[in-house]
């Protein structure tokens, strides 16, 4: 049996992202641990996960907090296990080539930003979550990059100018958070199998505390002009980091992607 030889580039991103992750998650063991103070903790003095949800002065949930994904399988596929997402013929023939090129073009390779909810999901790289009054950050440490949410009551615009996480407007709907997101620039990701989207791209997300160290996002997709109707995705778990902060992480791919081209062909060549 002959086994299909991946193209140059697909193989050199791929060992890119395979050595991101790799010093991403020893710089994160050697990252000093700082006891955060209001951390509820067991007997043992461990940060215990299962407390009650913390609360603001109002009454609200506190989302606050860095927070990481439960699991890298809503960063791959977005779309509900076992189902398609229903996109449309252009949106569909998109897709598959981006699947059959293994992400050939996928927006971070060129050190842009990944969408939404995407961002959110990136496998072992968390966010930090700020709430205050009128506005609530979102600081993801890929690439240092940030979201705000809007919640002083203004509307969503009418023809915002568009950008990669769009414009978000956020209110309470008792303890959930609704986050709506419109504006959008075309070119980002749905997730990192490729799934599209165009500048009609917009975005329903619901953020839920659990309880101290456990978060769901539910995320609901509409976009008339790559999906025939709204669809939502798998509910998407997330868990606290505690006693710890953000890492400074910066993407270089001037210098990466040439090293590890020059690499790979070579051994292309000595073949």
């Amino acid at each position: 049996m002959r086994i299909a030889r991946i193209p140059t580039r697909c193989r050199a991103v791929a060992a890119l992202a395979f050595l991101l992750c790799a010093l991403t998650g020893t710089a994160a063991a050697q990252w000093l641990s700082i006891p955060i103070p209001g951390t509820p903790r067991t007997p043992d003095g461990k940060p215990n996960l299962n407390a009650p949800m913390p609360r603001t002065a109002g009454g609200k949930p506190d989302l606050s907090g860095i927070w990481r994904a439960d699991s890298p399988r809503w960063n791959e596929n977005l779309a509900p296990q076992g189902t398609d997402a229903p996109m449309l013929p252009a949106a569909a023939e998109l897709y598959k080539h981006r699947v059959e090129t293994q992400g050939w073009n996928r927006p971070e390779t060129y050190c842009m930003p990944h969408g939404v909810p995407d961002a959110m999901t990136v496998a072992g790289l968390p966010f930090k979550i700020l709430q205050m009054p009128g506005v609530t950050i979102l600081l993801f440490e890929e690439f240092h990059k940030y979201r705000q949410i809007h919640t002083d009551g203004r509307p969503l615009p009418v023809d915002p100018d568009p950008t990669w996480y769009g414009y978000s407007i956020g209110r309470w709907e008792g303890d959930t958070f609704v986050v709506e997101t419109a504006g959008f620039k075309e070119g980002s990701w749905l997730d990192n199998n490729g799934h599209p989207h165009t500048d009609a791209l917009r975005t329903t997300e619901r953020f839920r505390r659990v309880n101290f160290g456990h978060m769901e996002v539910d995320a609901t997709i509409d976009d008339s002009k790559a999906y025939s109707r709204p669809w939502k995705a798998d509910t998407m778990r997330f868990s606290l980091q505690p006693d710890t902060e953000l890492l400074e992480h910066l993407c270089e791919n001037n210098r990466d992607l040439p090293v590890l081209e020059r690499y790979w062909l070579g051994k292309e060549q000595a073949k």
